[in-house]
């Protein structure tokens, strides 16, 4: 049978006369004298053992001011007797389940109309150089090779546009604040130019009577002022693709606007180098070396800059598929320069070189084309610079040199 238990009676009484025996004692935070389930705990009158066993309830049980237990940690934590706790990085992906920057919507024509802009411009500065130093086999190449490129410009731009109605619409405004409408202008004086030149050089094989042939005789002085014109306007051609994609949002090319510029204006005249040392002989081609030479120098320059100056936004110019187009960009851009320099009576070697200067003029702008939207669908090129921009700005590094930091707090 199990033991019979005692009433609630009987222990409530036992309590009572037990709590009058000892007295109230001290509060339960301070050990002996605490009321715990089973009665009241060790007083004075109790043996060292049970005494000692009341004070270890005590400890066990009381509670500790949370402020205690922050301040211990701390000390711990600097002592390194304790293990910081830390929230890890933030893997920036969306923005509630949006992309933090929306991507580029263009293709892969619009880097192709980036080089053949780029060659059109380098190749009237070529036939220009040409016409003015008396070699009529570069002048010829030049003329004829900006033609079809700038044409081909405008196949992929209104390609890309969709309707050619669009690039109309573009000429009912001029507002310099805008490149694509300063560059909507720039083609449309660039290319009647360019296209009178080219038709000049067709003036020889013209009848010498009749209407053709009073055409005929007035086009080479027609096309001699075209092709000054466009050469005139090649300069604004070559680089205002670069302004244009600097004035986007996408990082990697926001953040290169001192560099884009010089870049395209260096790989069109490679390009309209690589023109000349393909399409002349080499007693003409001295314009196209020098040319290859100054070209090459910007390019590599501003390539350079790009890869080594924007922190974290150079790395995707370094990896990846526009990591190794523009490293195979310099390596050709090398190539040719050298071989132009070095085969000066070798027709061979300058077509080579010519060859080398046009692929690597293609590779440097698609690389740079396909690193800045690689920058854009990444969002970690878009909040850490944004990051670092505001700590910047609240530690006071950006402030004017005339005007002190305000003290740290």
């Amino acid at each position: 049978m199990s033991p019979q238990r005692p009433e609630v009676g009987d222990l409530f009484r036992r309590f009572r006369d037990r709590l009058a025996a000892n007295g109230p004692g001290p509060s339960a935070a301070n050990g002996p004298g605490r009321l715990t389930a089973d009665g009241p705990g060790p007083s004075a009158a109790d043996g060292p053992e049970r005494r000692r066993r009341g004070t270890a309830d005590a400890d066990l049980t009381s509670p500790q001011p949370r402020s205690a237990g922050r301040r211990a940690g701390r000390r711990g934590g600097r002592r390194g007797g304790g293990e910081e706790l830390r929230v890890p990085e933030a893997e920036f992906t969306s923005y509630y389940g949006r992309p933090i920057l929306k991507a580029p919507v263009w293709k892969w024509d619009i880097a192709a109309y980036l080089f053949t802009g780029g060659l059109a411009a380098g190749s009237s500065l070529l036939a220009a150089g040409g016409q003015l130093t008396g070699r009529p086999a570069l002048r010829r190449a030049g003329r004829v090779t900006a033609l079809a490129a700038v044409s081909a410009s405008a196949v992929f731009l209104i390609r890309d546009l969709g309707r050619p109605a669009r690039f109309h619409h573009m000429l009912r405004v001029a507002k310099p604040t805008s490149p694509m409408s300063m560059g909507t202008w720039i083609l449309t004086a660039y290319g009647p130019a360019a296209g009178v030149a080219a038709i000049a050089e067709v003036a020889g094989r013209l009848p010498r009577h009749g209407p053709l042939g009073l055409a005929g005789r007035a086009l080479p002085s027609l096309g001699s002022a075209a092709g000054l014109l466009a050469a005139g306007t090649a300069p604004a051609l070559a680089t205002y693709t670069g302004v244009l994609l600097a004035d986007t949002a996408v990082p990697s090319w926001h953040e290169a606007y001192p560099e884009l510029p010089v870049i395209f204006a260096g790989s069109a005249l490679a390009s309209g180098a690589g023109v000349g040392l393909l399409a002349a002989p080499p007693e003409q081609a001295g314009p196209a070396r020098r040319m290859a030479v100054a070209g090459a120098a910007l390019e590599l320059y501003g390539a350079h800059r790009v890869e080594t100056r924007l922190g974290l936004l150079s790395e995707p110019y370094r990896q990846g598929s526009p990591g190794r187009l523009l490293r195979a960009g310099r390596m050709l851009t090398a190539g040719g320069v050298a071989g132009a320099l070095l085969g000066r009576r070798s027709r061979v070697v300058s077509g080579l070189s010519g060859v080398a200067l046009l692929a690597a003029s293609v590779l440097t702008r698609f690389g740079i084309f396909y690193g800045g939207v690689a920058s854009a669908r990444d969002p970690r090129y878009t909040v850490v610079p944004q990051r670092e921009r505001a700590d910047a700005r609240r530690t006071g590094l950006d402030l004017p040199s005339g005007r002190a930091a305000p003290p740290a707090v």
